[in-house]
């Protein structure tokens, strides 16, 4: 008894994965299986790890890239007046000054 598994990458390549699932005469049978299913899941990680880690990248580029553009956001919020608070109160509650 073997897996196979078959997996077509970004490039177009086709790739194959064959694993043995044989067990010894005298052990249980679905050992085998359960050994070869764990070989399996070992091969398919290392297929997919440079993908998981090319994206891994990429979404802390775009992470950054967000904070990077999240800055220059409130340094224009910081230097509208219009759009600043006043710990006073609302204008119209504002005592006015003497003249």
């Amino acid at each position: 008894m073997e897996l196979l598994g078959e997996y077509v990458g970004l490039d177009g390549q086709q790739r194959l994965l064959r694993v043995p699932c044989e067990a010894p005469a005298d052990a249980d049978p679905f050992q085998g299986l359960l050994s070869g299913v764990a070989q399996m899941r070992e091969l398919v990680a290392e297929l997919f790890d440079p993908l998981v880690q090319q994206e891994a990248q990429d979404r802390e580029a775009a992470a950054a890239e967000e904070a990077d553009g999240d800055d220059e956001d409130d340094a224009e919020d910081e230097n509208n007046i219009d759009n600043r608070t006043n710990s006073d109160g609302p204008s119209a509650k504002r005592p006015k000054p003497p003249s």
